[in-house]
């Protein structure tokens, strides 16, 4: 109990060298692993029933080679594919957000050393570290957040386009 209170402390630390920019990095942060992780449970759940749903449709179909047939075979790869692209466009924009908030993070603390400089003429190194820190630190965050989600956005975009070509291929026109 006591390691987790001293981890909480040095999160609490942390959080306040960094500044407020590190809040909605870490909130964005947060909302970027939820949606890859409802990804990744969806393939590995969900994905199958729909999947076997749109198999068992079309394979109920007595002639699957006139044009009907095809548009009826679009709607339902269209359907299936809506569901497995599903909030990967905004996994990446939170991919590509994090970076973006680490640089408004840093702009925060250089405004901060300015306002030192302003107000001691630079005599106050102390207070001018805090400024620099708080410029760096939301830069370090903001890019190790996005490296984490580019690599994870990377997984989840080729498992759906497999298994958008995978549903493409089951649903055959051979009779």
């Amino acid at each position: 109990m006591h390691a987790l209170v001293d981890a909480w402390a040095a999160v609490e630390a942390f959080m306040a060298t960094g500044g407020p920019v590190l809040f909605l990095i870490a909130g964005l942060t947060f909302f970027m692993w939820t949606l890859i992780f409802e990804r990744v449970f969806y393939f590995n759940g969900a994905l199958k029933t729909d999947v076997q749903n749109a198999l068992d449709t079309w394979e109920e179909r007595d002639e699957r080679k006139s044009w009907n047939a095809r548009q009826i075979r679009y709607a339902l790869i269209s359907r299936v594919k809506e569901k497995i692209d599903s909030n990967i466009d905004m996994i990446q924009a939170c991919v590509s957000l994090c970076p973006l908030f680490g640089l408004l993070g840093t702009v925060w603390g250089m405004i901060n050393v300015f306002e030192v400089l302003a107000m001691t003429g630079g005599g106050d190194a102390k207070q001018m570290a805090s400024g620099v820190s708080m410029a760096t630190i939301p830069t370090m965050a903001g890019m190790v957040a996005a490296l984490s989600g580019v690599f994870a956005n990377t997984y989840i975009t080729r498992k759906a386009e497999r298994e958008n070509q995978l549903l493409e291929d089951h649903l055959t026109m051979d009779h």
